[in-house]
């Protein structure tokens, strides 16, 4: 099988302002995630969140976990962006936190994690101008800026691209 293809399920990331239906569409993937990945997991045996997605990938549980990580520091990426000139937000390093203690730990506490802040996001999200949506940060790991709108296109493709992760090793039944 194709690793690229494992990888990136969805395709690879496009850094592209979305349209305002592309937008639109952002918002309600960010908003249905949570709702999504509690379907996709509910009644999983501990054998089954430990299936990879890919060859030397992360388990199901990895995944869910990364997310709940990930999106608390969208939240806060777009809350600095509203509320300062361009700042420079911190980077972190993912797979290292893929691999810290609470990776461990049973998924209700990221599922609540996701429920949370993604009701607060999507409450924000839902209220911003197009004047806010072009509001930027400097993301110092890339030396690029991001303005919010795209940022709304980065994050919409996180969902998918992690949720067919999941997919994927369901469907492979952990044979990587």
């Amino acid at each position: 099988m194709d690793l690229e293809k494992l990888k990136y399920p969805t395709g690879k990331l496009k850094y592209e302002k979305p349209t305002a239906d592309l937008l639109k569409q952002g918002i309600t993937d960010i908003e249905n995630f949570p709702k999504k990945i509690k379907t996709i997991i509910n009644g999983l045996s501990a054998e089954q969140l430990n299936w990879p997605y890919r060859p030397k990938g992360w388990a199901i549980k990895q995944v869910v976990h990364h997310c709940a990580d990930s999106h608390m520091n969208a939240i806060i990426r777009f809350k600095l962006a509203l509320t300062e000139n361009k700042p420079t937000i911190k980077p972190y390093e993912e797979a290292l936190w893929a691999n810290l203690p609470d990776m461990a730990n049973d998924l209700s506490d990221s599922i609540i994690l996701l429920e949370g802040i993604h009701n607060r996001w999507t409450t924000l999200l839902k209220s911003l101008t197009q004047q806010e949506l072009e509001r930027t940060y400097v993301h110092p790991e890339y030396n690029k800026t991001f303005d919010l709108a795209t940022t709304v296109g980065m994050y919409a493709w996180h969902c998918n691209h992690h949720y067919a992760h999941i997919k994927q090793a369901l469907d492979h039944k952990g044979k990587f």
